[in-house]
């Protein structure tokens, strides 16, 4: 049964920098690029271009990260993949590296992701089938999460919906007066206001009210915070009581 030996210079995880330092053969530069990041991270790209491979490798590495094509870390630690993780503090296990290399660069074998083969046959190693094994049961509890909030999402649409139709019925049928109730309430309005402005057989005012202009203002004096009672709408249900009556 073939299998990979460790290799040195594998770790948990990798900066992105670190990875790419591996993957080009570079790690007798190790130390000096590391302090070069670390401590003049502003000019820290053209120190790269001395090293035109690594620069290519490390764009490589940041630009899968930035598309969700390899998954990534804080500090070694996984996070959902979209989640801002400050650069210098950004991981990327040795397994996701693994996997990715495998997927989109699948002529490129650099000896710390694969080590070194013991015979001629490529076989996985148990530690990385372990950890594959592992991603994907956190794949698919995730899976499962990201289900049954779906199926909780289509339940809440659907009984908004449902609340909307059934306001919307409310609404059509109770809404709306019918023409007979509208006129006995416009003949109502227009009795009251002709019974406060007419005067009794002896000539006496029947109300304090001389005209309608007053029983409007009146109305707005004592009760002028209760909605549907404004000036111009008072105004506009007087006319049109006054219409209804004139019509009989």
């Amino acid at each position: 049964m073939a299998d990979y030996a460790f290799h040195p210079q594998a770790k948990l995880f990798y900066r992105p920098i670190e990875a790419a330092l591996r993957w080009c053969n570079l790690m007798h530069h190790e130390s000096e690029i590391l302090k070069a990041a670390w401590s003049r991270p502003d000019i820290f790209s053209d120190f790269l271009s001395q090293w035109p491979s690594l620069q290519i490798a490390v764009e490589k590495i940041e630009d899968a990260v930035r598309n969700g094509d390899l998954r990534y870390g804080c500090l070694g630690i996984p996070v959902p993949m979209g989640t801002y993780v400050e650069p210098q503090q950004l991981t990327i296990r040795h397994s996701d590296l693994l996997n990715w290399m495998q997927v989109f660069y699948p002529d490129q074998r650099p000896a710390f992701l694969f080590g070194r083969s013991r015979n001629t046959l490529e076989t996985i190693t148990l530690g990385t089938f372990l950890a594959l094994q592992a991603d994907r049961d956190v794949l698919l509890r995730e899976l499962k999460i990201l289900q049954r909030q779906h199926h909780e999402i289509l339940l809440d649409l659907q009984r908004i919906g449902v609340e909307r139709d059934d306001l919307k019925a409310m609404v059509e049928t109770h809404g709306r007066l019918s023409e007979r109730s509208e006129l006995t309430y416009k003949n109502i309005i227009g009795v009251l206001l002709r019974l406060f402005l007419e005067h009794s057989p002896a000539g006496k005012p029947l109300s304090v009210f001389t005209s309608q202009s007053a029983i409007v203002d009146a109305i707005i004096a004592r009760y002028g915070g209760i909605p549907g009672l404004s000036k111009r709408t008072l105004d506009e249900k007087f006319a049109a009581a006054n219409r209804s009556l004139k019509k009989r």
